[in-house]
């Protein structure tokens, strides 16, 4: 679970399939990016993430890709 500014994000890993994607609403980006991409790493996936504007809203979105 991530939280940013006393919000949790579940992030459900188990249903992240390869070429799939999900958003996370945040102005910290980098900060989000960086606990992703650990999880990621310990759960043996490979991802891309970008940082995005979406329907007027900052965030990450992450896409799996293996």
């Amino acid at each position: 679970m991530l939280r940013l500014l006393n919000l949790s994000v579940w992030i459900d890993w188990g249903n992240f399939k390869p070429e799939t994607s999900f958003f996370i609403p945040c102005l910290n980006r980098a900060e989000a990016e960086d606990f992703v991409r650990k999880e990621a790493e310990r759960l043996r996936m490979q991802i891309v993430c970008k940082h995005v504007l979406e329907k007027g809203r900052y965030g990450l979105r992450v896409w799996r890709v293996a």
